[in-house]
């Protein structure tokens, strides 16, 4: 089920400066919202993408490890997906490689958003069915910049 929001990437300005984006509304047209699902262990860095992600108009969605973040993947199939790496339980390796091998979930992109640094671990993310890579800590306007990359529409 699609939800609606005010305003959608297609509708507002972005101000990228001093590694910030400023985001102005360009028309106030009702367009279709997102949902994305920030999987991260750090309740400070999850709160700080999904704050992000509601600036921008979308819906956040919440897991707190791999695990829990592959069944709420299957469960309410987000439009995208923000994925730690370092985590208990499963980590975004692994969780990545499980969303992207099931043909329930395999459609939705993934972001690995991670203090992983390495150009092995970024290779070896994308191997895994990751469609991009960020490295913590990363600005908004990078994170902003991916999410509109991905997004459908």
């Amino acid at each position: 089920m699609k939800r609606f929001a005010l305003f959608h990437l297609k509708h507002v300005r972005l101000d990228i400066g001093a590694g910030a984006a400023t985001i102005i509304p360009r028309t106030q047209e009702s367009c279709q919202m997102a949902r994305i699902l920030v999987v991260d262990d750090s309740p400070s860095q999850a709160m700080g993408m999904k704050r992000i992600i509601e600036k921008l108009g979308h819906e956040a969605l919440g897991a707190e490890d791999g695990a829990a973040g592959v069944e709420v993947a299957k469960k309410e199939l987000p439009d995208l997906i923000l994925m730690d790496v370092v985590m208990p339980n499963l980590n975004g390796f692994q969780a990545t490689r499980l969303i992207a091998k099931d043909p329930a979930t395999a459609h939705i992109p993934i972001v690995l958003v991670t203090t992983k640094d390495q150009e092995t671990d970024k290779v070896w993310g994308l191997r895994q069915g990751a469609k991009a890579y960020l490295t913590k800590p990363f600005n908004e306007a990078a994170l902003v910049k991916v999410i509109a990359d991905l997004l459908p529409g």
